[in-house]
């Protein structure tokens, strides 16, 4: 049932080199779900892939790869204005699109030549030439890997006058697939609403338009699919001679406010257009070109190793022979920080980085207080070792092409300057005590192209709405940060497919979170964790958590009751963080831990392989 060591390389359009260290394929929702019951799928990171035109594998894959073999397209009618055509997943994008056009159905033309499999095109949304899957996609039929049932999602785009109503959360190259479903469901068959006819349904995209009105009469779906293919070629790299994922880079979408005070004073020349708000109280919102922003600060052609910014489209990263995911990185991050600095914006990317490496950066490793201590002239407080500074407690967890901060401390703002931060993908908050979340109002700089995702308890939420009101107003003042709130509870989730594992411990008699990512563990603010709690955390590589001193406190771990825990997991390795003076010289504590335990400080980075 499954591979050892299975080179993945051709199961992506980039050609870049990759092995996975467990492979399947199935072709039946029942071998699936044999699947899902294995040790394989259970204890490991697990990816499911289609035909791999958006990933880019930065290492080798230490997990569990699958990939649909469910195939099979079939039609019926519903009425004689429509007729509904289904897919399975792991049917070629364009072999559907090509079967819609031959028999005789009206809609998916404008997508022809798109690479990838069907069931990739309601997870991106897939969209050319002024088609998008949403405006075609009618339900999507999904394995729920955490019940391990079959549900299908219904597109309503078309049915409700209330866009809100959308299920499926299509945005532009987007979906709850590609955030809080990804990792969760698997798709297994789409079904499309399409329209019985030889003519084609949207001639909108303005180059299609001007080709329509050389023909001497309204153009077919075969013509128009043509004139997309050779439109197509014109622009892009065919995939199957130079590896490419395609657009490697959204546009950005920021708003009006933010484009006139911070961007145009760079550069009055901007390429922009007038986006529709998203939502109803949204300020206006300006969409910019990426390509524009690429080419005009210089980067057309750049190369790092065989990784290349396509010379003909700037929103193209070409492998031009031997590039490796550690090359392509580089350049995307060069491209990156070029447009930021010449234009205040930081693309996002709409490739998915793919690397189970988790790579944490303690931002801050001091208590509530910090060291030193305001007033305090002991030995530590007085010391001029950085090791001795400590900020207040939180982390930064990069995995997946993610950044995740764990806690938003009071002193989050050098910290980020410390650690040249430039994005941050979500939020996890512990508790709401000031030590943990003074740091919100420092996000600001992370919501000008979207609200921040934070993931936190009911309590926390409402505690934050009345302690940060301005940031949850219906009209917020311009400039204020602005977050997407998601209340969760010790149960798992996904933040765009990295599994994430909440561990409920006792922070005194205040239920608190920890959180469990992989073989890595943070743990803070704990004096108490229950026996079920421990478990969540047996077979971890690291373990991060708080031993705020060598006496006891009423609320918090002690040095000896954080050692007692690590003795219980028995990790491979474990650090100790949340310390206050007391705690003495770094490098005297060191030397009074036992082997594989050593203490934080301010900037420690470690990986998880």
């Amino acid at each position: 049932m499954f591979e050892k060591d299975k080179d993945i390389t051709s199961y992506t359009t980039f050609g870049l080199p990759a092995k996975a260290a467990l492979f399947a394929e199935y072709d039946s929702v029942e071998q699936l779900t044999r699947i899902s019951r294995t040790p394989e799928f259970i204890d490991n990171t697990v990816l499911h892939i289609g035909g791999g035109s958006n990933l880019v594998f930065i290492h080798d894959f230490d997990g569990l790869v699958l990939h649909s073999g469910i195939k099979g397209i079939t039609k019926y009618r519903k009425n004689e204005d429509e007729v509904f055509v289904m897919a399975g997943a792991g049917e070629k994008w364009t072999d559907l699109v090509e079967w819609c056009i031959n028999e005789g159905l009206a809609g998916m033309e404008n997508l022809s030549g798109i690479p990838g499999e069907v069931g990739a095109a309601p997870v991106q949304n897939v969209g050319a030439y002024g088609v998008e899957a949403k405006d075609v996609v009618h339900s999507v039929v999904c394995f729920d890997v955490v019940t391990r049932e079959t549900v299908t999602f219904f597109n309503d785009y078309q049915e409700c006058k209330d866009k809100s109503k959308n299920r499926l959360g299509f945005g532009y190259r987007d979906s709850k697939f590609k955030h809080e479903w990804k990792g969760r469901y698997f798709v297994l068959r789409v079904s499309f609403r399409l329209r019985p006819s030889n003519k084609a349904a949207n001639l909108q995209y303005s180059a299609l338009r001007k080709f329509a009105e050389t023909l001497d009469h309204a153009p077919t779906t075969r013509e128009i699919a043509d004139e997309v293919l050779r439109l197509r070629n014109s622009k892009l790299p065919d995939p199957a001679k130079i590896g490419s994922v395609g657009s490697f880079f959204k546009n950005p979408v920021v708003s009006r406010y933010y484009f006139e005070q911070a961007m145009l004073a760079l550069d009055p020349d901007i390429q922009h257009f007038d986006e529709p708000r998203r939502k109803e109280n949204e300020p206006e919102l300006v969409k910019v070109p990426a390509a524009w922003l690429i080419d005009h600060a210089g980067m057309k052609g750049m190369r790092i190793g065989g990784a290349q910014v396509d010379p003909n489209n700037a929103l193209v990263i070409i492998n031009t022979g031997g590039a490796t995911g550690e090359d392509v990185e580089k350049l995307a991050s060069k491209i990156v920080d070029h447009v930021r600095e010449r234009f205040a914006i930081s693309l996002e990317r709409e490739a998915n980085y793919i690397d189970t490496e988790i790579k944490v950066t303690i931002l801050g490793s001091g208590t509530s207080k910090g060291v030193p201590e305001v007033g305090c002239l002991c030995d530590v407080c007085r010391s001029r070792s950085p090791f001795d500074h400590r900020r207040r407690a939180s982390a930064l967890v990069r995995t997946m092409g993610l950044d995740i901060l764990i806690d938003v401390s009071p002193d989050f703002r050098e910290q980020a300057l410390q650690e040249d931060l430039h994005r941050v993908d979500a939020v996890l908050l512990t508790h709401s005590h000031y030590d943990h979340v003074g740091g919100l109002d420092d996000l600001r700089p992370f919501c000008a192209h979207r609200d921040v995702p934070i993931y936190l308890k009911k309590d926390v939420n409402d505690d934050l709405h009345r302690r940060l009101d301005y940031c949850f107003r219906s009209h917020p003042y311009p400039g204020v940060p602005t977050f997407d709130m998601h209340e969760i509870d010790d149960r798992p989730f996904f933040i765009n497919g990295v599994k994430i594992i909440p561990v409920k411990v006792m922070h005194g008699g205040l239920p608190i979170l920890g959180y469990r990512i992989g073989r890595f563990a943070y743990i803070t603010d704990a004096k108490t964790i229950e026996e079920k709690e421990l478990e969540k955390l047996e077979g971890l590589d690291v373990l991060v958590i708080n031993a705020l001193r060598f006496r006891e406190h009423f609320s918090h771990l002690s040095i000896s009751e954080a050692i007692s825990i690590i003795d219980r997991l028995k990790p491979k390795t474990a650090y100790l963080t949340h310390f206050n003076h007391e705690v003495g010289r770094h490098f005297e504590l060191a030397e009074k831990l036992p082997p594989n335990v050593h203490p934080c400080y301010d900037g420690m980075k470690i990986t998880i392989k």
